[in-house]
C-alpha cells in the first residue's frame, strides 16, 4: 500500500512537471523606470482635414443626391470615397447601404488619398514639453497610418526596425520614423551600450518632472460631426514602442477644453533563460527569433494579431483596410465593402469560441494564427484625472486677443512615470531537476520512510552486496577445491611411496 501510495503521488508530481512546467510569479526585486522604454504615444485627432481644403458634409450631401452613375464622375469622388474610410460605423448604418455606393473599376490608394487630405500633425500639435523643457514638436513625433488615419506617434521605433518593408506596398509608408534603436530590443531591453539619448527615450524617474506635456489644439470649422459623430477630441493610446498602433482596440479619450494627466503604470513579463530549451506550448510564449512574421521583424501578440486580422480579412473580403499592412498585390476595401471588414473582424473574435471545432477549417483560422504572447512584453496601464482647462479665461488675463482664440479650443495632456519603479512578473520553471528530486523524495520520505541514505542502502544490498557474496562464495569454492587437491595429490603421493618400499 505504501508503495502504491508513492507510484501514484510520483506519477502525479510527474504529470504536472509535465504539462505544466512554467509558472508565473512576481520577480525578486522592483525594475527601475529607466530600464524600459517610456511608453509610445499615439494621438489621433477627430478632426482629419481641413475644411477650407475639403468639406466632407457639404460634398456629401452632394454626391448623396447624384445618381449611382454620376457618382463617380462627381470632381470629389476619390476625396469623399477615401474619407468614408475614416467615418465611425454608425456613418455607415445610418445614411448608406451596400446598393448606395458606385461600382469602382480599379482600386483607389485609398491610403495616399488620406495622407494628402490630412491635417498635418503639427497642426495639432501646438506646443510639446518633455522632462520640463519645451521642444519642438516634430523632433519628438513622427506620422503613423492607422485606421483611424494620420496619426502623431511620440517613441515609436523605425520603420526598418519594426517592419519587413521589403515585402510592404510602397505607395504609401505606415510609419515615418527613421532614426534606428541599435541597442535596444524587445527580448532584451537595453545593452550595455546605450547611454541616456538611445532610442526609444527612457527616462530616469517618475512624476510630472520626468514626463511628457502636450497642448492640443483643434480648429472648431475643421469638426465633422457626420463623419465623426458626437464624440470630438483626440484619441490616444500608449503601447509598447515595438508594437504597431491598433488606436481603435485600446484608446483613452482627451476631450477638448479639458486637461487630463496620466500616470502611468508599467507591467512587464519576463521569461527566465532556463524556459528557452522548453517549446513556446509549454511555456505559452514566443521569445522574438521563433515566431516569423510575414509583415513585422518585431515578434508581438498584437503584431501577430493584427497581421492574423489581415490575412483573415483578405481571406474574407478579397482585400483589406487602407491602413493593414499589405503587399503591392494586395486590393484596397472600397467603402461598400467596409461593413464586411467589420464582419470579418467580429467572426475572428468569434472563433476565440469556436477553435475547438477541429473539423472547420474556418473555425481554425485564428488557432492556425497562434498569436502566443511575446516573452519579454510591456504594457502600460494609466491612472486618470481631468479638469476643465480655462485657458481661455488665462488668455484674457494675460492681455491676449480674444478673437484670434475664440475659434478654437484646446486640450492639454500630462504623460509621466507614477513610481520610480514596479514589480515585474517572470515566467519560471515550476520544478527544475532538484526541485523535483526534492519532491519525489519527500514522498518517499513519507510514504515508505526513505531516504537519500535508505537509496544508497537498497542500491548497495540489491547489486554490491550479492556481487561481493558471490565473488566470496567463487573464492570459498576455489579455495575448497583446491585444499581438496592438495589432500588427494598428497594421499596419492604417501600411496606410491607405500608401494615403492
Amino acid at each position: 500500500m505504501s508503495v502504491g501510495s508513492c507510484a501514484f503521488l510520483i506519477h502525479q508530481t510527474y504529470d504536472k512537471w509535465d504539462q505544466t512546467p512554467v509558472i508565473v510569479s512576481f520577480a525578486e526585486k522592483s525594475t527601475p523606470v529607466w530600464q524600459i522604454p517610456f511608453p509610445a504615444v499615439t494621438i489621433c485627432p477627430q478632426t482629419k482635414v481641413d475644411i477650407i481644403l475639403f468639406n466632407f458634409t457639404k460634398e456629401f450631401e452632394e454626391f448623396k443626391q447624384l445618381s449611382l452613375e454620376d457618382r463617380l464622375s462627381h470632381n470629389r469622388s476619390e476625396e469623399i470615397l477615401a474619407m468614408m474610410q475614416l467615418c465611425e460605423r454608425n456613418f455607415f448604418q445610418v445614411f448608406l447601404t451596400r446598393s448606395n455606393f458606385p461600382n469602382t473599376t480599379t482600386s483607389l490608394n485609398y491610403g495616399g488619398i488620406i495622407q494628402n487630405m490630412s491635417l498635418s500633425i503639427f497642426d495639432f500639435l501646438v506646443e510639446c514639453r518633455l522632462v520640463g523643457e519645451i521642444v519642438p514638436c516634430h523632433e519628438l513625433f513622427t506620422e503613423t497610418m492607422t485606421e483611424d488615419g494620420i496619426c502623431a506617434t511620440f517613441n515609436g521605433i523605425s520603420a526598418n526596425d519594426l517592419l519587413r518593408t521589403e515585402v510592404l506596398q510602397s505607395e504609401v509608408p505606415y510609419i515615418s520614423a527613421t532614426e534606428p534603436s541599435p541597442h535596444w530590443t524587445q527580448d532584451s531591453g537595453y545593452s550595455t551600450q546605450a547611454n541616456l539619448s538611445a532610442n526609444p527615450y527612457r527616462t530616469l524617474g517618475s512624476g510630472a518632472g520626468a514626463g511628457l506635456f502636450l497642448l492640443l489644439r483643434t480648429i472648431d470649422a475643421d469638426i465633422d460631426y457626420l463623419c465623426r459623430g458626437p464624440v470630438q477630441g483626440f484619441k490616444v493610446l500608449f503601447h509598447s514602442p515595438a508594437d504597431y498602433p491598433q488606436i481603435s482596440k485600446k484608446f483613452f479619450h482627451i476631450p477638448m477644453d479639458a486637461a487630463v494627466n496620466m500616470a502611468i503604470k508599467p507591467q512587464m513579463i519576463t521569461t527566465n533563460t532556463r524556459l528557452r530549451a522548453y517549446t513556446p506550448e509549454l511555456r505559452h510564449c514566443f521569445f522574438n527569433h521563433e515566431r516569423h512574421l510575414q509583415f513585422f521583424r518585431v515578434y508581438s501578440q498584437d503584431n501577430c494579431e493584427l497581421e492574423c486580422l489581415t490575412n483573415y480579412t483578405l481571406s474574407h473580403c478579397g482585400c483589406v483596410k487602407f491602413s493593414m499592412p499589405r503587399t503591392n498585390q494586395t486590393r484596397i476595401c472600397d467603402p461598400a465593402e467596409i461593413e464586411c471588414m467589420f464582419e470579418a473582424e467580429t467572426l475572428l473574435l468569434e472563433m476565440d469560441l469556436t477553435q475547438h471545432r477541429e473539423n472547420s477549417a474556418e473555425g481554425n483560422f485564428r488557432a492556425r494564427c497562434n498569436c502566443l504572447p511575446g516573452c519579454t512584453s510591456i504594457q502600460y496601464d494609466a491612472e486618470i484625472t481631468q479638469t476643465d482647462f480655462e485657458w481661455m479665461n488665462w488668455v484674457r488675463s494675460m492681455k491676449g486677443k480674444a478673437e484670434k482664440i475664440e475659434s478654437m479650443q484646446l486640450s492639454y495632456l500630462g504623460i509621466y512615470y507614477k513610481e520610480p519603479q514596479f514589480m515585474t512578473s517572470k515566467r519560471s520553471e515550476l520544478y527544475g531537476m532538484t526541485d523535483f528530486l526534492a519532491n519525489c523524495g519527500g514522498i518517499m520520505g513519507l510514504c515508505m520512510g526513505i531516504s537519500l541514505l535508505s537509496l544508497v542502502e537498497l542500491v548497495y544490498f540489491c547489486s554490491v552486496r550479492p556481487a561481493m557474496l558471490y565473488r566470496g562464495n567463487r573464492k570459498r569454492k576455489s579455495k575448497s577445491r583446491k585444499q581438496k587437491m592438495e589432500e588427494c595429490a598428497e594421499v596419492c603421493l604417501q600411496e606410491v611411496v607405500v608401494k615403492s618400499d
